[in-house]
Order: C-alpha cells, then sequence, then structure tokens
C-alpha cells in the first residue's frame, strides 16, 4: 500500500465525496437522484480509484484515530460500511467490516457524537451501518434504526419529507428480513451458508429491500410508499 496516498486523506475528503454541496437538498427529485446514486453502485468507480487504499487501511484497524470526532467517526463509518462493500463486492470481505461499523455507530449514539451530525442525511448512513450489520441483538438494533429513522422525518426539511418516508420505508423492510430470517438471506451464497427452506422461498422471489425500484419522480414516490411491500414469511414453526 503506498502510504504517501491514504496518509494524506483526511475525514473531510470522504464526506466532501460521499456528500458534495451540489444543492441535492433542495426538492425531493435532486435528494432522491443523490440516494440513488450512493446506493445503487454509481459511486463504485470513484471509490475504487480513490479510495481504494484507504479502504484497506480502514480495515486493517489504521483510522482508528478518526473516531475521536463526530465527522471523523462518520467518515469511518462510511468507509468501513460503503466502501468496503464497493471494495470487495461478490465476496466475504464486503461485510467483514459490519461489526466494527455498528460499534462505532453505537458508540456515537452513546458518546453524543451522533446527535451532533448536523445533517438528516448523515445520519441515515449511520442507520444503514446499523441494519446491515448481522449477528446477536440484530433485531433489536433493527428497532433502533425504526425509531430513529421516524426521528429523522422530524428533522429533515419539510421538502425532503418524502425523501425520509422511503428511508424509514427502506429501514422498515429490512428489519421484516431479520425478524422473518434472523440474518440477511441475499448474502448466503457469497458468504458459504446453506439456506433455509424459507429463505430459498425468499430468495427465489428476489424481492430484497436493497434492489427495491425507487422511483425517481414525486409522484413515483407517494406512489411506492402507498403500496407497501408484503413482508417476507417466516419460517414455519
Amino acid at each position: 500500500m503506498d502510504s504517501a496516498t491514504w496518509q494524506r486523506m483526511a475525514p473531510d475528503e470522504v464526506l466532501a465525496f460521499w456528500f458534495p454541496e451540489t444543492g441535492h437538498q433542495t426538492d425531493v427529485e435532486a435528494h432522491g437522484a443523490f440516494w440513488l446514486e450512493r446506493m445503487r453502485g454509481g459511486m463504485d468507480d470513484a471509490i475504487r480509484q480513490r479510495f481504494g487504499e484507504l479502504t484497506e487501511a480502514a480495515a486493517r484497524g489504521l483510522l482508528d484515530h478518526w473516531a475521536a470526532t463526530p465527522r471523523g467517526r462518520l467518515a469511518l463509518v462510511l468507509v468501513l460500511d460503503q466502501f468496503s462493500r464497493t471494495l470487495w463486492q461478490g465476496t466475504p470481505g464486503a461485510f467483514a467490516q459490519d461489526l466494527k461499523a455498528a460499534r462505532l455507530v453505537l458508540e456515537g449514539v452513546a458518546n453524543g457524537h451522533y446527535d451532533a451530525l448536523p445533517a438528516p442525511w448523515e445520519k441515515a448512513f449511520c442507520l444503514i451501518a446499523l441494519a446491515h450489520c448481522e449477528g446477536p441483538e440484530h433485531l433489536e438494533r433493527m428497532d433502533e434504526v425504526m425509531t430513529r429513522s421516524h426521528a429523522l422525518l422530524a428533522e429533515a426539511p419539510e421538502r425532503l419529507h418524502l425523501n425520509y418516508r422511503i428511508v424509514e420505508d427502506q429501514n422498515r423492510m429490512a428489519r421484516d428480513v431479520i425478524a422473518a430470517f434472523g440474518r440477511h438471506p441475499h448474502r448466503n451464497a457469497v458468504l458459504g451458508r446453506l439456506s433455509t427452506m424459507a429463505e430459498e422461498t425468499y430468495l427465489a422471489i428476489g424481492a430484497f429491500p436493497h434492489q427495491r425500484d425507487i422511483p425517481e419522480t414525486r409522484e413515483g414516490l407517494e406512489a411506492l410508499l402507498a403500496e407497501p411491500p408484503t413482508p417476507p414469511e417466516p419460517p414455519a414453526p
């Protein structure tokens, strides 16, 4: 790894990349495009080209000192949770940093770093890291995600409430999956896990929250929220 590259980077460089001052927060459709670009792979090439070495350094614990400040913690969570999924896409490494990212978020909630973040979109990406992390107490963490997702509606500007209703709805769908299966079954093949019969049925349907078709217009978003999807069937007792 070329230390001359990643060691010169600071949290602000990550945050300026992920949360650019493009005016995305001015209306529903611009903010929706901001979300879709990040959640549907639109940032992948830039992550690999600009932040590949930085992501490796974070995975090795070389950026842990970033967590000393609220914005440094946020940048580290983004690298561990979002950038790792791009850099190691299709391999177990994509999920290998989930536990650390979730712990950083929970610590940030406890020490006030989470509340210190000024923008709802910044807080929302912390909640995504909590939702991603499998393991013990995952459902309890998802309940925390839902409580805080709802709180984001009160924090978001009125003009963006529709966007954060979508965020809340996406997190609700993820909670439904965890309530049904206790894990994210779409990861089973990558992680070499055997799927249960109920999971095989769910996988065959393919209605995964992270692949849900999110419309780009206000009218489309309103229609989507008017017809919430059916929760997955839990395993038979």
